[in-house]
């Protein structure tokens, strides 16, 4: 028999057997709530840019898009961003892209802030929405958030941002690093509302990590053979979610966030973190 490390086991046995008691949705039962939201088109509040992860060329933030246009009609409401180019090697770099692409689409404003949008952000696009609304000393532009919904994103660091590299914005996502102290001190003024979301068994961040100190992120089982960080951007689940709430309809989550804690034993967090370090 061939052994299995912590984190494959994890991926292909999922972890059906756990329900969140503030996100008791199943996929077919998302999937359903998605259908009904084609069928009944509502608009948007507010403009809709979603950001991109590290290393992601676009077709995970390109589906999402695709799913937020067809539930409220605004085909135009919604853009993306992705940060593959020569100038977002770094956090700074990733946030003049992503205020570059809010101007872009929906124009400038002339007073130092963009308009007043909401913000989708998988994974490192979490934070770099998160560093692109901070007060700005260098004369550039500051991104106005009204709501930021984020999907598996390192809040606390990405356990895989250990690995050596020369890539600075993982440095940034490191535990304890000066950036990302710099985003929590600056939080409780950033003036808009988090809802922060994770699956399970994710061992690139760490279900763990994906929501800023002294908050919790809406968790849901990861799929079996699914692999957690990555199909987390387009889970039905999450996106049902994202979605009413967008639409201005009754959320399918509660509040306040069921602590990981009511993860059975916590045995999926403590495999992942047993194997992978930090």
């Amino acid at each position: 028999m061939i052994a299995l490390s912590a984190p494959l086991c994890v991926v292909l046995a999922g972890c059906t057997a756990q329900q969140n008691p503030s996100f008791p949705v199943t996929t077919a039962q998302a999937k359903a709530a998605l259908r009904e939201m084609r069928s009944d088109p509502r608009p948007l509040e507010r403009p809709v840019i979603i950001a991109a992860g590290l290393l992601d060329v676009g077709m995970d933030v390109q589906q999402m898009a695709g799913t937020l246009r067809r539930v409220t009609g605004d085909d135009d409401m919604v853009v993306t961003a992705t940060f593959m180019g020569l100038t977002t090697g770094s956090f700074d770099g990733c946030r003049d892209h992503l205020i570059e692409k809010v101007e872009r689409a929906w124009g400038t404003t002339g007073t130092g802030e963009t308009i007043e949008v909401d913000v989708i952000g998988f994974s490192m696009g979490g934070l770099v929405a998160r560093h692109a609304s901070r007060p700005r000393t260098d004369g550039g532009t500051r991104l106005v958030i009204r709501r930021l919904f984020t999907i598996s994103t390192p809040h606390r660091g990405a356990r895989m941002a250990g690995m050596p590299t020369l890539d600075n914005r993982t440095i940034d996502m490191r535990t304890g690093s000066e950036f990302l102290a710099a985003l929590d001190d600056a939080l409780p003024d950033a003036g808009y509302t988090m809802y922060n979301y994770t699956r399970l068994g994710d061992w690139i961040v760490g279900a763990e990590n994906a929501a800023p100190p002294g908050q919790t992120a809406w968790w849901v089982p990861t799929p079996p053979v699914s692999f957690s960080h990555l199909g987390a951007a387009t889970d039905p689940r999450i996106m049902a979610d994202i979605a009413l709430r967008l639409r201005g309809d009754p959320p399918l989550t509660t509040e306040p966030p069921a602590p990981l804690s009511e993860v059975s034993g916590n045995a999926e967090i403590a495999a992942t973190t047993g194997s992978q370090g930090t």
